[in-house]
C-alpha cells in the first residue's frame, strides 16, 4: 500500500471514529528537504502519525505539538529549519500569530540547510474535509485536481483582508467548478479572484505545483498552488510469474495497474491480487483491442508475455497507438525481429515512428541481477525515471540539485 492510500484510509477511519485528528501539510520548502510541498501526515488525537512530512526529522516534534497548535480550531503555520543552528523552543508566540516574523522557526541541527513550512489543521474543519474529498476523487477518477492554499496573509494598517491562512480554492478532478472554502465572509477583490482563478488553471495545464505572491491594497498574500496528480498507470501485457513482482512494486508506489494476457490460465485475479484489473483478451478480439487505447493512453506499458505471437500482437498495437512508455522484455535481437515483422505487415512503416520513439528495449535499467524481483526493480526504475522526465543515472552524476527542474 502506498503512503497516499494509507493516508486516505486513515482519513476515512478518523472521520468514522470522530477522532479529532490533525493534518500536517508541507506547503513550502526552501533549500534542501526530504519531502516536497504537498506531503501530508495525519496525526491522530493520541499522537500517532500516518504518512511523513520529512525523512523522520520533524515527525516527532510535529506529533507532540499538533493538538496544542490547533487547540483554537484555526489553521497554524509552523516553520522548521534543518540547518546547523542550535535548537530553540520559542514557538509559542509564533504559533499564536498568523502574522509572525518569517525568520522565526524551530531549528534542528541536522546540517541539511533547509526550511520546511508546515500547515497544521484539524481534520474535521470544512476546508480539510473538502481537501480530503478532492484527494479521494483524484484517486478514484484518475483525473488531476488543484488545491490553492493561502499560506500567508499580511494585512496593511489593519484593513480587513478577503483571505486568511488556510483558505482554499479547489478545482475538482472533474474540472466542473472552482469551490471556495474560506474562514471569513469578507468579499474577495475581483482582480485577486481572477488572478487566483488564472493560476489554478495554469497549474493544471503545466501539471506542476507553484507558489505565487499577490500584492493588493489590503496587503500581501502568498498562495501554494498544489497540482494533485492522478496515480500513474501501468499496463502489463503478459501474466507470467515475472509480472507478479512488477505488479507488487507498482502498487507499492500507488500506481494503477492492469494485467492483460490472452491465456485464461494466466490471466486470473488470484495470481495478481493487488492488481486493479486482470483481463483475458483473445488475440482475435478486435473490439477489445480497439478499446485498449483508452486504458494505455498516457500510461507505462510493459510487454513481457514470453510468447512471440503475443508480444508481436501487443507491440504492434502499442506502436500504432503509443502510450507514454513502451518497454519490451527480451534480448535486443528478438525485439528488432518483432519490429521488422511489424513494419513488414504495414502498408506504411512510418505509422509506428512515434511509437518507436517511446520504445525501450531491452526493458529496464542496467542494475544487474536476473531474478524476477531484480528485473521488476530495473523495469520500475526506468519507468519511474521516464514518467518523471529523468535520465535514471546515478545522483552523484547529476549537476543540479536533486529536486531542481
Amino acid at each position: 500500500m502506498s503512503q497516499l492510500s494509507a493516508l486516505l484510509q486513515a482519513i476515512d477511519q478518523a472521520h468514522s471514529q470522530q477522532d479529532d485528528a490533525v493534518m500536517a501539510t508541507v506547503v513550502h520548502v526552501e533549500g534542501s528537504a526530504y519531502r516536497r510541498p504537498g506531503a501530508r501526515m495525519l496525526i491522530w488525537s493520541h499522537g500517532q502519525p500516518v504518512g511523513t512530512i520529512s525523512g523522520g526529522c520533524l515527525e516527532s516534534e510535529a506529533c507532540k505539538k499538533a493538538q496544542w497548535l490547533t487547540r483554537h480550531g484555526q489553521p497554524v503555520l509552523q516553520r522548521y529549519t534543518t540547518g546547523q543552528a542550535d535548537f530553540y523552543a520559542n514557538s509559542q508566540d509564533y504559533t499564536d500569530s498568523q502574522d509572525a516574523d518569517d525568520d522565526e522557526a524551530l531549528a534542528f541541527g541536522l546540517g541539511c540547510n533547509g526550511t520546511v513550512s508546515v500547515l497544521f489543521e484539524r481534520l474535521n474543519s470544512p476546508a480539510m474535509r473538502a481537501v480530503s474529498q478532492l484527494l479521494q476523487q483524484v484517486q478514484t477518477s484518475q483525473r488531476a485536481g488543484v488545491i490553492a492554499t493561502v499560506i500567508s496573509s499580511q494585512k496593511t494598517h489593519g484593513t480587513a483582508h478577503g483571505l486568511q491562512l488556510g483558505d482554499r480554492l479547489l478545482l475538482d478532478p472533474q474540472q466542473h467548478e472552482l469551490r471556495w472554502h474560506s474562514h471569513t465572509d469578507t468579499p474577495i477583490n475581483d482582480n485577486l479572484h481572477q488572478a487566483l482563478h488564472h493560476d489554478v488553471i495554469f497549474t493544471l495545464t503545466r501539471q506542476k505545483s507553484l507558489h505565487q505572491t499577490y500584492q493588493t491594497a489590503q496587503g500581501t498574500i502568498r498562495v501554494f498552488f498544489e497540482y494533485v496528480a492522478p496515480p500513474s498507470r501501468l499496463v502489463v501485457f503478459g501474466a507470467g510469474h515475472d509480472a507478479q513482482p512488477l505488479v507488487s512494486m507498482a502498487k507499492m508506489q500507488g500506481w494503477h495497474v492492469s494485467v492483460i494476457d490472452s491465456r485464461l490460465h494466466f490471466a486470473r485475479q488470484a495470481r495478481f491480487p493487488k492488481a486493479d484489473h486482470v483481463r483475458c483478451i483473445d488475440l482475435k478480439d478486435t473490439i477489445a483491442l480497439a478499446e485498449l487505447s483508452k486504458l494505455t493512453h498516457g500510461a507505462a506499458v510493459a510487454i513481457m508475455s514470453h510468447s512471440l505471437a503475443q508480444d508481436r500482437h501487443w507491440l504492434k498495437h502499442m506502436l500504432l497507438n503509443p502510450p507514454r512508455y513502451i518497454g519490451q522484455l527480451g534480448p535486443r535481437y528478438r525485439t528488432e525481429r518483432l519490429i521488422g515483422e511489424i513494419q513488414h505487415s504495414l502498408t506504411d512503416s512510418m505509422h509506428i515512428e512515434q511509437g518507436l520513439e517511446v520504445l525501450h528495449y531491452p526493458i529496464g535499467l542496467d542494475i544487474g541481477g536476473d531474478t524476477p524481483e531484480a528485473i521488476a526493480l530495473a523495469i520500475m526504475a526506468e519507468m519511474t525515471a521516464t514518467m518523471n522526465q529523468r535520465s535514471g543515472k546515478m545522483l552523484k552524476q547529476r549537476d543540479l540539485s536533486i529536486h531542481a527542474e
